[in-house]
């Protein structure tokens, strides 16, 4: 009787609300289920943040719509955030828009910039959230493989002219998920020069830029020689600050893409709340111990799970950031990923998921005690034989 629109119909299955169901099904069968599915944090959000809400939430001047960019205090720490630790200077009246979690922000850009028959550059394997706000802005993805023997950076050299001919937005995400890899400075610049060659608008994924190991902070996408003219950065307070259920991010950089996107959501939402966006000062201004020792428990983890690994025989290429390790399985992402859950009830996330070059890849999330992980290495010992 109700028949959904074209555009719906395009939409591939949500990976992760699936895993979450399967997760959800074990459980409910009694299960004990190790899950790396979602990159959804463990650990709690620091007592200092919690302590920011509780005290900004019982100001009524809070309760009302929060039109606008954002607040003016928090628009300024992340302003002030950028210029200590990158070195970038952002104008907080201009350069500034406060979202709903940086996937809203992704989600909704593309209606802002992307007419019917215009094509993105979304690389694969990467996040689901690229080609589905394309797909429903009315436009055509087009994957670019993201390939272990080129360091999982893109080819812009691959795309072909007709491509480029209709393309208006390429997307980039470093520290990247699902892989772990970092961009150097070079790579960054080269993608600057290539959009300004192909007038293209290039919108950076940096939620993971927090998460990094061995004390090696990624280089920062704005700081690149004139990322500004013709960039957006997509941020998120999610990961850094154990904050996904929080809902809150921020876009910055050019500002006629900053301005489009701030024009574009208030007629969508009315803001974030602003009990919210004062916490978000309190994690940028606040003592960063708490994101130190954040960086310290992930790499611990991961530090566990390689070494578990490679006693099961498998090539592991250690992630120099993020908390995701993407594993190379040799085969059927598919079916080593339902092996698992079905004989060890342990969840992965299968590559193919990703994009078809993630096919032959599972990525494990690092959102589980390493007491588990060690749990996980033995039942997967039992199950792999």
């Amino acid at each position: 009787m109700f028949d959904v629109s074209e555009r719906m119909k395009k939409l591939p299955p949500y990976l992760f609300a699936e895993i979450d169901k399967k997760r959800k099904k074990l459980i409910a069968e009694g299960k004990e289920v190790i899950s790396f599915g979602v990159g959804d944090p463990d650990l709690p959000t620091p007592e200092r943040i919690v302590n920011a809400v509780r005290k900004a939430v019982g100001d009524p001047s809070v309760h009302r719509y929060p039109f606008g960019k954002g607040r003016a205090d928090f628009r300024k720490a992340i302003a002030d955030y950028y210029k200590k630790y990158s070195s970038v200077s952002l104008d907080p009246e201009t350069e500034i828009c406060v979202l709903i979690g940086s996937k809203e922000g992704i989600a909704h850009f593309p209606l802002a910039f992307i007419n019917p028959g215009d094509v993105t550059l979304v690389p694969e394997p990467g996040y689901p959230v690229y080609q589905i706000g394309t797909i429903l802005a009315g436009g055509t993805p087009y994957f670019m493989p993201l390939k272990e023997e080129n360091d999982f950076l893109p080819d812009f050299g691959k795309i072909p002219d007709d491509v480029l001919a209709k393309a208006k937005i390429l997307y980039l995400n470093y520290p990247n998920n699902p892989t772990g890899a970092c961009a150097d400075d070079e790579f960054l610049k080269d993608a600057v020069r290539f959009c300004k060659k192909h007038n293209l608008i290039l919108l950076y994924d940096a939620a993971y830029h927090e998460m990094y190991f061995e004390g090696k902070r990624p280089v920062s996408f704005l700081s690149i020689p004139g990322a500004k003219d013709i960039g957006i950065e997509i941020h998120s307070l999610s990961k850094t600050y154990n904050m996904t259920g929080w809902r809150i991010g921020w876009a910055c950089g050019n500002e006629k893409l900053v301005s489009a996107l701030a024009t574009l959501k208030e007629n969508i939402d009315s803001g974030t709340f602003e009990a919210i966006q004062i916490a978000g000062v309190e994690c940028l201004t606040g003592n960063q111990e708490d994101v130190v020792e954040m960086r310290k428990i992930y790499q611990e983890r991961r530090d566990v799970l390689i070494e578990g690994l490679k006693k099961l025989k498998f090539r592991v290429k250690i992630p120099v950031a993020t908390f995701y390790l993407w594993l190379n399985v040799g085969g059927d992402s598919l079916a080593f990923a339902d092996k698992l859950l079905s004989e060890a009830h342990i969840i992965v996330t299968p590559g193919i998921g990703f994009g078809p070059s993630g096919e032959g890849y599972v990525r494990f999330a690092l959102t589980i005690d390493k007491n588990m992980i060690k749990k996980a290495i033995e039942r997967m010992e039992n199950v792999l034989k």
